[in-house]
């Protein structure tokens, strides 16, 4: 959306802002009200990626979108919720894959994103957006001809003020009930593209079903206070009307998801309990009683987080007794001993999570900062190494750049340590950091040598401006 002109009247600037809100497809209604709230964390997890890749990789298939490198992006947020704000990058809350019980329940949730980006409505409702600019400025010059004529007629004090406020109101509001019908037009036919996806790939749509059940359920405490048009959604009891028939003509309703998806899937929201919550809650999930898996998965990240190491140390090799060759158990052991200081141990369990898990780019972050941690000068090359790779595959991982500093300074290389250090900056967002340091760098490689072609790039780099700063200047 273009920024507003300088000069333009103070309510159209807020119904730019007003605008704003609806722009991104699928966003949660209540997103205007938490803009004074902390930005939840991105969550960046070898395991829980991998697995929402296999959901989403045949979905992406069949809608034409298996070569356009999209990706499912973890929000560390506790609500239900999952949207897309480009072409290429599907976001799902942590609360959705705590609270869906079934692979194919996240699989539905994925499916309805990936129809919002196969039928291009983030392109489509910019349009919208901008047309509806147009629209206001018009609607704007006809309230105020009316606001001007009650002037001249004789229209008198405060019901003057009234009458203006209403007519500069109504065509604001009429704007925006127009683009949230538009969007929840949108909505529904992404869950009819859900729904032919996941019967070409041969699953269930039960899990979408599900899911708006529950939402049905939660909507009903307060459906009586809705004005369902003025949600960017339609009402969860629509959608289930609109799909039910649709899902169960599908000749895999009752299509079962693998045992062995489900035994991930179950993983997955240990995994994400173990990490998320308190202690007492984890026991309250998983109490002792129940000696499954997932249950002593959660229950030993818990004891690694907030108990006593040892406990934690003996709670995770029971758990790699079991299963051995499980890449992300032998992570966890790695990572808890290093976030506990002790980074020569982690090692050798974060070399076999690299081996068994094919070479994860996010382990082999994680084993090169351990390598460096470790203060021992025989793993500066190795450390080097693995994480070279690791910021050539994932140039956004802050603390593989700032380890590959550290490792490029203990050899001596100041200008590759400025340098990664300036990309460690620049990945963080703290542009000004990070290209005085690409200065510094520039300064000690050879002119044009691919170290000082790298630093000149960060230098020429023009940072995002957010209401009129840069977005990474100092105040």
């Amino acid at each position: 959306m273009n920024r507003p002109k300088t000069g333009m009247p103070p309510l159209w600037k807020g119904l730019v802002r007003t605008l704003a809100i609806v722009a991104a497809v699928a966003m949660p209604l209540h997103a205007a009200s938490a803009q004074g709230k902390p930005r939840p964390k991105v969550i960046r997890d070898a395991e829980i990626e991998n697995l929402l890749r296999d959901y989403a990789r045949p979905i992406l298939k069949v809608a034409g979108l298996a070569k356009q490198n999209v990706e499912v992006t973890i929000i560390g947020d506790r609500s239900f919720n999952a949207f897309v704000a480009d072409g290429k990058r599907i976001f799902i809350n942590a609360g959705a894959l705590l609270d869906a019980e079934t692979p194919n329940q996240v699989i539905g949730v994925l499916a309805h994103e990936t129809g919002h980006l196969a039928g291009g409505h983030l392109a489509r409702m910019r349009q919208q957006v901008a047309g509806a600019q147009t629209m206001a400025v018009v609607a704007m010059l006809l309230a105020g001809a009316g606001v001007a004529a009650g002037a001249a007629s004789g229209v008198g004090g405060s019901s003057l003020g009234g009458a203006a406020a209403g007519a500069i109101t109504a065509p604001q509001e009429m704007i925006r009930r127009s683009l949230l019908t538009y969007q929840r037009g949108e909505e529904s036919a992404a869950d009819r593209s859900a729904v032919k996806y996941l019967t070409e790939t041969h699953q269930s749509a039960k899990g979408m079903i599900e899911t708006f059940e529950r939402f049905e359920s939660e909507q009903l405490f307060i459906s009586q206070r809705i004005d369902p048009y003025l949600l960017n959604h339609p009402m969860a009891r629509e959608r289930i009307a609109a799909l039910e028939q649709l899902a169960k003509a599908s000749p895999y309703y009752n299509t079962k998801d693998p045992p062995a998806l489900q035994a991930r899937h179950d993983m997955m929201r240990a995994k994400l309990v173990g990490f998320m919550e308190r202690p007492d809650v984890v026991y309250r999930k998983y109490p002792l009683s129940n000696t499954s898996l997932p249950a002593q998965y959660a229950r030993a990240i818990s004891a690694y987080r907030f108990g006593n190491m040892t406990d934690a140390i003996q709670k995770i090799d029971a758990l790699i007794a079991t299963q051995p060759g499980n890449a992300y158990l032998q992570e966890l052991k790695g990572q808890a001993l290093l976030e506990a200081g002790r980074a020569g141990q982690a090692i050798e369990p974060l070399r076999r999570a690299v081996s068994l898990s094919g070479n994860n780019t996010l382990i082999r972050s994680m084993l090169g900062q351990a390598l460096v941690q470790s203060g021992n000068p025989a793993y500066t090359d190795e450390a080097i190494r693995e994480l070279a790779q690791t910021t050539q595959r994932d140039p956004d991982s802050v603390e593989a750049w700032r380890s590959l500093a550290q490792a490029y300074g203990r050899k001596g290389d100041i200008a590759n340590a400025d340098l990664a250090a300036a990309n460690g900056y620049m990945a963080a967002g703290e542009f000004r950091s990070g290209q005085e340091l690409a200065a510094r760098a520039k300064l000690r490689f050879p002119p044009n040598s691919p170290g000082w072609l790298k630093a000149d790039d960060i230098l020429a780099f023009k940072p995002p401006k957010i209401d009129g700063q840069p977005s990474g200047r100092r105040q």
